[in-house]
């Protein structure tokens, strides 16, 4: 369960994804597999996370964990693995990293486009289920009655929460969703984006549900968990699969392809249950949705040899 400090760690996650690593960028050629790109997080990034007070550390990776590594690389979209050769210059593990993952660029990245991702080590022992339910419940506000269950299947979170990464790193490298400096700025729309979000972060006015801007990822906070179902069914009526996709177009592309590709592609579940008192009262499939559907075009890209 999230704390009260959760806003200041993704305030902080938010700040550290436009930290520039002061490494030097090396490409790594296509006889290295990518999950040889294991290294140690690069100093900026830990010293970032001090001057806040944080305290993490670098993880080891065990035999067993080198191999979780490798299987959710292996599992990547074509794309997604090819891109990663040309443009990951690393990935790394922390331990008391308060973040999930955090995808940064590494050196002069306009030139260059090489970024190193970090991961929070405690992932690689869990299943997607257990890490998607534990983030989807930090939206609501404890209840001893009232749970959010996320039934996603028993794979590894690192598939999961790679993929999202990786998405981070295809997206700044084809331009998928527009380039925008400023929060509130306007650019022009992608295919993507168009009809779906007036900036980077605000969808269009008519899918600003009242209830989905009170919750944590828009801006507001934890709400009721007996509000959960109404939330839900308030997601169903727009584009997004998830309500962190709902932070902003570069997260709405990462959750919409992860997601589309745990269920679609590699036959997982994917649905969210409310529970009261041990029974099922409200269930939501987001990949069932029409209006999630007609958005899937945008992702056959990733999957052109």
């Amino acid at each position: 369960m999230l704390t009260k400090n959760s806003n200041k760690y993704i305030l902080a996650a938010l700040a550290l994804v436009l930290f520039t690593v002061k490494v030097s960028a090396q490409k790594v050629g296509d006889e290295f597999r990518l999950n040889e790109r294991v290294d140690l997080t690069p100093d900026g990034i830990i010293s970032n996370f001090q001057e806040m007070g944080m305290d993490p550390v670098n993880h080891i990776l065990t035999i067993e964990e080198q191999e979780i590594v490798e299987q959710a690389f292996d599992v990547l979209p074509p794309v997604h693995q090819e891109i990663l050769k040309e443009h990951l210059h690393s990935i790394s593990f922390l331990d008391n990293m308060p973040n999930t993952a955090l995808t940064s660029p590494v050196g002069d990245s306009e030139d260059t486009k090489m970024f190193t991702i970090t991961f929070r080590a405690e992932i690689l022992q869990q299943t997607i289920s257990e890490w998607a339910t534990w983030k989807e419940q930090g939206n609501y506000e404890p209840n001893s009655d009232v749970k959010v269950i996320v039934d996603a299947g028993d794979l590894n979170a690192m598939v999961y929460i790679l993929l999202h990464e990786a998405t981070h790193v295809v997206d700044a490298v084809l331009g998928i969703s527009p380039k925008q400096e400023k929060l509130d700025s306007l650019s022009t729309a992608t295919g993507f984006t168009l009809d779906t979000w007036s900036s980077m972060n605000a969808p269009t006015q008519s899918y600003r549900k009242t209830i989905l801007e009170k919750t944590r990822f828009r801006g507001g906070g934890p709400v009721s968990m007996t509000l959960a179902p109404e939330v839900y069914q308030s997601l169903a009526q727009t584009p997004f699969v998830s309500l962190y996709g709902m932070a902003s177009w570069f997260e709405d592309l990462a959750e919409l392809t992860t997601i589309h590709h745990l269920t679609n592609k590699l036959d997982q579940p994917y649905q969210i249950q409310v529970v009261k008192q041990g029974v099922e009262v409200f269930h939501f499939e987001p990949m069932e949705s029409k209006e999630v559907q007609q958005r899937i075009y945008h992702l056959d890209l990733f999957y052109r040899n």
